[in-house]
């Protein structure tokens, strides 16, 4: 297993985590004004997954480009800290609900890994380097 797969697995393991432990506080979460819609809060969660990965495998390109992963995010989706903060934690409070969204996450990130392993392959047989990528296990 790579080390990428194993940086994104804990990211999504702490994830689960966290929504278990907001499940054992009774108070109710109130919905936010500026809540952010599920589809874009998994895109979301999605990119500071890759960035964070990332961050584990490219420190110094990430930090030699004054990349912040939280903040490049952010931008990118015209959201702020706190909007987000809110949001996440609103959804948490529904930990069924959260573990989905978190689910989907999981499924796109082993997608676009099955791509680009594809891609690898394609890349090594047109440069006749026969190696395979290396497969998950579960």
């Amino acid at each position: 297993m790579t080390v990428k797969v194993l940086f994104m697995k804990k990211y999504f393991l702490i994830g689960v985590g966290f929504c278990f432990l907001i499940s054992c506080n009774n108070n109710a979460i109130d919905k936010p004004d500026n809540l952010i819609e599920k589809d874009k809060m998994v895109d979301i969660i999605y990119d500071l997954t890759i960035l964070q990965a990332m961050r584990g495998n490219f420190q110094a390109k990430l930090d030699s480009n004054n990349i912040d992963a939280a903040n490049y995010v952010y931008k990118k989706y015209k959201i702020d800290s706190l909007q987000f903060a809110n949001s996440n934690r609103y959804y948490a409070s529904d930990v069924a609900s959260y573990n989905r969204m978190y689910n989907r996450v999981n499924e796109r990130l082993v997608s676009e890994k099955a791509k680009a392993d594809s891609l690898a392959v394609k890349e090594s047989n047109i440069t006749g380097n026969q190696q395979t990528p290396q497969k998950q296990s579960e």
